[in-house]
């Protein structure tokens, strides 16, 4: 894209009052939250041949998957070298690097297990979120694990996140910024429950276990799902549950996940509604296809929707992006860059609009003109002022970043067996 359809770009968004120079510097400065698991299909270094259980799935064998700390490195720094802004690592606790034989159960691990990660992101100016893992693992018994009438499991558990918010500690400490610690967990009942209080009561009580020691720059958060595999019928950590205790518990966040939702949904309108009463919004970013199915992000109306929420709500700095889809059947590096930079495309369409006029539109019911000018802004060049972005942050443009990722296939993921 030539630098004289950029400067035509600025002038015809100029037209409609907007800076375009402003947006391309706050897209340049706002952080997203890339996840490691869609380099190793959600694995993690416990168990090489370990598989996923807890309601979550991945499917295809594309060859070149990530097996171990050094292989998922080298793989996520190939990725983020060829996206531009600030990025930030979201690993699971199931990605702890163990040295010299050592093992640690996921209760018992420690900072020193993910000094690796620490070492990694400074190297590359990353910060680090991090997630409790409450799946694929013997001691979630009967789908259960905050909530299990096994106090054995139970207490289990609650030492896991006691461990992981002190990790999430460690992290931010190290990197000097904040780290999002965020709570999942699969819990639920496959047919009808004959309680559906019992089980919420006991996740309580975990919760209030695990958060009980303040802890400074972890941002702690809970994160509700409509269903998973397994647990069809029954939730316990639901959305109306976790919002009641983000609500009650000052410190503690909901995390939105656009996947975790009825099909019918609209996860952007969340956002909004979210801001009113809180001043932090954890988000995860995904692409559901029918159910939580974690395709990888396109820019499709929904993605755009959850951008334009996070832009006219004055959310840049309250609402903290992350991703979370994993493809198995396509080279995963390519997953990598194509999922964040659509966030960072529909980021800087909803930089690039004229929300206050829009507004004022709306305020004063001038409802054609409103529609009119929604429409008309839909095709307005953001591609070249996208183009422009990329050449300022030194990364590749659309048409020139795959053959680098086919390359690296060539060269290095293909000869992984």
């Amino acid at each position: 894209m030539s630098n004289a359809a950029f400067e035509l770009a600025k002038e015809r968004y100029a037209s409609v009052g907007v800076d375009v120079e402003k947006a391309l510097a706050l897209l340049g400065k706002t952080p997203i939250s890339i996840h490691c698991w869609q380099g190793d299909d959600v694995i993690g270094f416990e168990n090489a041949d370990g598989e996923l259980t807890g309601g979550i799935q991945t499917t295809g064998n594309y060859p070149g998957k990530a097996r171990t700390p050094a292989e998922l490195m080298a793989d996520f720094e190939k990725a983020i070298s060829l996206i531009g802004g600030v990025k930030r690592i979201n690993l699971h606790a199931s990605y702890a690097v163990f040295e010299n034989g050592e093992k640690a159960e996921r209760d018992a691990l420690e900072p020193k297990h993910f000094k690796a990660w620490v070492d990694f992101a400074k190297k590359n100016g990353l910060g680090i979120d991090f997630n409790p893992t409450y799946f694929s693992h013997p001691m979630v018994r009967d789908g259960l694990t905050l909530s299990s009438p096994d106090e054995e499991v139970r207490a289990y558990w609650v030492r896991h996140g006691i461990a992981c918010r002190r990790i999430a500690a460690y992290f931010a400490k190290e990197l000097g910024t904040h780290s999002l610690c965020n709570v999942w967990i699969p819990d639920g009942l496959k047919d009808v429950p004959a309680d559906r209080l019992g089980p919420r009561m006991r996740l309580k009580k975990s919760l209030d276990e695990i958060f009980a020691e303040k802890l400074d720059g972890v941002i702690d958060c809970v994160e509700s799902k409509v269903f998973g595999i397994g647990l069809e019928a029954y939730t316990v950590g639901s959305n109306e549950f976790y919002t009641a205790y983000a609500a009650s518990h000052p410190g503690v966040y909901n995390l939105i996940d656009n996947g975790h939702y009825h099909p019918s949904e609209d996860a952007s309108d969340k956002i909004p509604a979210m801001l009113c009463h809180f001043d932090c919004v954890p988000l995860h970013v995904t692409r559901p296809m029918r159910w939580d199915s974690d395709h990888v992000v396109r820019l499709n109306d929904d993605l755009k929707n959850i951008a334009t929420e996070i832009v006219r709500c004055d959310g840049l700095e309250k609402v903290l992006i992350g991703l979370d889809y994993f493809d198995a059947s396509i080279n995963r590096v390519a997953a990598w860059v194509c999922g964040v930079r659509n966030m960072q495309k529909a980021l800087l369409d909803a930089l690039l609009t004229p929300h206050a006029v829009l507004c004022i539109l709306q305020d004063e019911s001038r409802f054609t003109e409103l529609m009119v000018m929604q429409e008309a802004l839909k095709t307005m060049p953001m591609g070249a002022v996208w183009e422009e972005f990329c050449a300022r942050q030194n990364v590749p443009a659309d048409s020139e970043w795959l053959p680098v990722v086919m390359k690296y296939e060539k060269e290095v993921l293909l000869k992984r067996g």
